[in-house]
């Protein structure tokens, strides 16, 4: 299997999918959920079932492009969440008609609150810090468990993983939140685990390497004795996230909905970017001389 000889298609592929995302993220932006821009949360009990279509003719009047979710044990608590720094009242106004339609008191009114900007901006930098000094890690794990280039190789798929999914992120325009944060952390985690198997593999088969063997067949060699493995273990666990996208409630799609996507680019990258990567790399390496 020629995978290395093929590494520009791969590379290309992966680079168009991550510059039509920075376009759009430069276009139109990514579209940043409550959590990051700041905005108004309020949970009311409506005390029985409903349907979002009998809560948006209530909170249209106000914003049209708030969230709205299910909430509490019986599904019978509604969440609304907009972008909207409403006042106290224009908050006060909602619930009144809540309450005049479901005929609903004060007590029911769980929790009315403002996320203030400031809140967002120290979210994104914490979401960036952790990104950061989860790669820094890795790396150093890496480089003391094989070497430095496979340390490095390892976190630029790790960068492919979390670009393709803010490409798929902004150019679908769908909310990015605290939930899609703790998915990127797992999808991370995730990555490297396949990352780490094809290089354990490569290491092996390098001792037993005949002389003169070229680094893009030891490379082909090692991901074709770990592709199926690596296929079969993601597609195992892209079925579970995906069953659990499907049944799940609003909070938890937001979460597995990243994962779904990190989880094809993870195993893309593990397999046709990382060990061709590496390969290339090191086929520049100047062969050293040998001693007297």
């Amino acid at each position: 299997m020629k995978i290395v000889e093929k590494s520009k298609l791969w590379f290309g592929l992966s680079g168009i999918i991550i510059l039509v995302g920075l376009g759009f993220i430069f276009m139109t932006g990514l579209n940043l959920g409550i959590d990051f821009t700041g905005g108004t949360i309020i949970q009311i009990d409506i005390g029985k079932s409903f349907t979002t279509q009998e809560i948006r003719e209530i909170t249209d009047e106000f914003d049209k492009e708030a969230a709205i979710t299910y909430a509490g044990e019986d599904r019978t608590q509604v969440q609304i969440k907009t972008k909207l720094d409403l006042s106290e009242t224009e908050r006060a106004e909602i619930f009144n008609k809540f309450r005049d339609k479901y005929s609903l008191d004060m007590e029911d009114l769980v929790s009315m609150q403002k996320v203030g900007p400031v809140i967002g901006e120290q979210l994104k930098r914490q979401a960036m810090f952790a990104l950061a000094v989860a790669a820094v890690g890795m790396l150093l794990y890496i480089t003391y468990r094989f070497e430095f280039k496979f340390g490095v190789v390892a976190t630029a798929a790790l960068l492919h993983d979390v670009l393709i999914v803010l490409a798929f992120y902004a150019v679908m325009q769908i909310t990015i939140n605290t939930s899609f944060i703790a998915a990127m952390l797992t999808i991370v985690g995730y990555s490297i685990n396949a990352t780490i198997v094809i290089f354990d593999r490569i290491r092996e088969n390098r001792g037993f390497m005949k002389k003169g063997g070229s680094m893009a067949e030891l490379v082909n060699n090692s991901i074709s004795q770990t592709m199926a493995r690596s296929i079969n273990t993601s597609f195992t666990t892209l079925l579970t996230i995906s069953m659990i996208y499907i049944l799940g409630v609003s909070a938890i799609k937001e979460f597995a909905l990243p994962l779904m996507v990190g989880i094809l680019s993870g195993t893309y990258s593990s397999i046709l970017i990382a060990g061709p990567l590496w390969a290339v790399w090191k086929s520049k390496e100047k062969p050293r001389a040998r001693r007297v």
